[in-house]
């Protein structure tokens, strides 16, 4: 199953790419109420094409491990954003649930959960066009290995409202003090993840994107972030904290309307021994109008020192009382 770290390898070794788009549905699946939808997940099959009609889908849906797509044949899963799927309350509960593999989300909406979207040991989804608002936790949770999704053309907004210290809006992978509960004390390597082209905040109360040691690989690029409602809380004070390895984090537009507590940019973070290494950053554009920097690296700390960041010259700053970077910049 998903939660084992041998079982996650397996998976891992797929060399399958991510799903063509385009391909023709083997079968279409038209759903009108919660009931409908929640059997149309559990008899999925590859090449299933479930359409969502306009309305409310009440309840906490459940993509289960046993619904695997294939890469010639996804499901699709798929309706407008009036086809709004809403768990009833921000206190507890997933809105969606996704264990699978080669499944495609496009279009509707997520609202009313703890969390919106969670994924566990999900591989090779497209996660596109959808929008996640009105959420206790954190928007978008990529967990327990879940390792070559896409997340593009999405739209967050309006997060922790539950409880500000993990109201982020994507997040990729595990804190460390929870791999004993995730992946038996294993680091969650939520590996070659992209985050493309998304639209992140307003009214997020942490992060826009939160990169957890142990990942690696990972692609940010063309994304909008707002911070716009970031409360500080738990150290939340950037767009993106960077504690994987190995991101290209470039092409993104960052904006701060002046929040007291909005401190950088940007943020690498050495969490773990031998975590928050070799990330580059290209061309992004930093409107970050606060006393830090446009992109903070540490350098070292209790849990070690970072190496192999780079900071590139092309990346526009202004309004960081501090400068551009704590780092030589790259050409």
């Amino acid at each position: 199953m998903f939660f084992l770290a041998a079982a996650a390898c397996s998976k891992k070794s797929n060399p399958a790419v991510q799903p063509p788009a385009g391909n023709q549905p083997l079968r279409t699946v038209n759903v009108s109420t919660a009931a409908g939808l929640t059997n149309a997940l559990a008899d999925a099959r590859p090449g299933d094409e479930i359409v969502l009609a306009d309305g409310v889908y009440s309840g906490k849906f459940v993509i289960a491990d046993a619904a695997d797509g294939t890469a010639a044949h996804p499901v699709v899963m798929r309706g407008s954003r009036n086809a709004i799927l809403d768990a009833g309350s921000i206190q507890t509960g997933y809105v969606l649930h996704l264990q699978a593999n080669y499944w495609v989300l496009k279009g509707f909406t997520l609202r009313n959960g703890l969390k919106g979207l969670m994924t566990d040991g999900a591989m090779y989804n497209v996660i596109d066009g959808i929008k996640v608002y009105d959420i206790g936790e954190e928007a978008i949770h990529l967990r327990r290995y879940s390792s070559y999704n896409t997340i593009q053309f999405t739209e967050v907004a309006n997060t922790g409202l539950k409880t500000a210290d993990y109201g982020e809006g994507i997040y990729i992978g595990s804190a460390k003090n929870n791999w004993a509960a995730y992946t038996n004390g294993n680091p969650d390597l939520c590996d070659s993840n992209k985050v493309l082209n998304n639209k992140i905040g307003p009214g997020l109360t942490a992060e826009c994107i939160d990169i957890k040691e142990g990942t690696t690989g990972g692609l940010i690029r063309g994304n909008t972030f707002d911070a716009t409602g970031i409360t500080g809380a738990n150290g939340g004070d950037s767009w993106i904290d960077v504690k994987g390895n190995g991101y290209l984090i470039e092409n993104n537009n960052g904006t701060n309307p002046g929040g007291t507590v909005f401190k950088d940019g940007y943020q690498v973070h050495v969490a773990v021994s031998g975590w928050g290494n070799h990330n580059e950053f290209k061309n992004n554009n930093c409107e970050v109008n606060a006393s830090g920097y446009g992109f903070n690296v540490q350098l070292s700390g209790s849990n070690g020192t970072s190496t192999g960041n780079k900071v590139y010259a092309n990346n526009i700053v202004s309004g960081a009382v501090s400068g551009v970077a704590n780092i030589p910049l790259s050409n």
